[in-house]
């Protein structure tokens, strides 16, 4: 029996009768490092079919991981009747299009983030797999860690007092020349990139501080009253982006990200009793946080997790139950909301 941590949760999960059969459409840097590995270690999960029109691509992934079914294009993988669910690691401009079309075939689908270039392409989605009776789950993998599940425990114990601030920052130096990125076409830009963690992050936060207030598991935060940026563009996208915002009470909140300095993420939430310094708060490595109380830091250790295979298994057992996943669309959607807000915001 395995122990599958997700979003605070545990999911006790016996070996399925059947495993859901996967394909992935492109061979993209983050399927083969990441998602494909992940398929293979899960237990309710099978990487089952690949497609690329790059042919070198194609053969490079028939050697290292040997799925069953090898296509030359997207629309042939989802002709194909035994894929179960597909996973999207394509740039964010096509995220909308594959999505649906994915649906529309009877794929559940497990899409990169940002799930969509705005709100209204999100919805578009959402409306799409619910027509089609499809499952639909964007891959925000750092929810599936000990860290993200130790600082929800932190949070729900009442030991920070009353927050008003939180932080929360990811940036690194993009070194490759003409990256995705920073194609403007391709939906670059360091917000949607990385800025959209921070902005999840702090919703997180945020409802954890809104079921504190009202004793309710299912009460989620009040959208921000305001929200101000500063950003650094070039070649029509933000390389540096930050921003400040407001919400109903008294809890600001802060955010940066970046594609021009060196690697930085971090996290802190602040509170009337103390301060919560999560480092890396992104990344599945073993580590630590730092609670200070009374001037008095105290180090909470941190297990290393399986991030993606958490997510998978999640998402692999919510078809396979009929359940939602663990991360729910109702997030996925407020994201968008305010990514939009902060694109809009001058």
């Amino acid at each position: 029996m395995a122990n599958v941590t997700g979003l605070g949760q545990s999911i006790d999960m016996t070996t399925p009768k059947r495993k859901v059969r996967w394909g992935i459409l492109g061979y993209a840097k983050i399927a083969y490092e990441h998602l494909i590995p992940a398929l293979q270690r899960a237990q309710n999960s099978e990487f089952f079919a690949i497609s690329s029109r790059d042919p070198a691509k194609i053969e490079e992934c028939r050697k290292k991981f040997n799925p069953s079914r090898c296509h030359a294009s997207y629309h042939d993988l989802l002709h194909d009747p035994d894929v179960d669910a597909v996973y999207i690691p394509l740039p964010n401009s096509q995220h909308r299009q594959w999505t649906i079309e994915a649906a529309e075939h009877g794929k559940h689908v497990l899409c990169e983030k940002p799930i969509a270039m705005n709100a209204a392409e999100c919805r578009d989605m959402i409306g799409a797999c619910a027509a089609n009776k499809v499952r639909l789950m964007e891959a925000f993998m750092y929810r599936y860690t000990h860290r993200t599940r130790k600082i929800q425990e932190i949070l729900r114990s009442g030991e920070l007092g009353e927050i008003h601030f939180i932080s929360a920052s990811f940036r690194y130096l993009i070194k490759r020349p003409n990256p995705v990125r920073l194609k403007p076409e391709l939906g670059g830009g360091a917000l949607y990139d990385v800025g959209c963690y921070p902005v999840n992050f702090i919703g997180m936060v945020a409802d954890e501080i809104a079921r504190n207030r009202t004793d309710r598991v299912d009460a989620v935060a009040d959208a921000p009253e305001s929200v101000k940026v500063a950003r650094f563009d070039e070649d029509g996208v933000d390389l540096s982006f930050s921003a400040l915002l407001k919400y109903p009470g008294d809890l600001l909140a802060s955010l940066h990200c970046g594609f021009n300095t060196n690697l930085r993420l971090r996290a802190e939430i602040v509170g009337t009793k103390g301060v919560l310094d999560v480092p890396e708060p992104f990344f599945d490595n073993p580590g630590h946080l730092t609670l200070t109380k009374h001037n008095e830091p105290r180090e909470i250790p941190v297990e290393e997790s399986d991030r993606y295979r958490y997510e998978v298994e999640d998402f692999s057992d919510a078809i396979l139950q009929d359940r939602e996943p663990h991360f729910k669309l109702t997030e996925t959607l407020r994201n968008m909301e305010i990514l939009d807000r902060l694109y809009a915001a001058r």
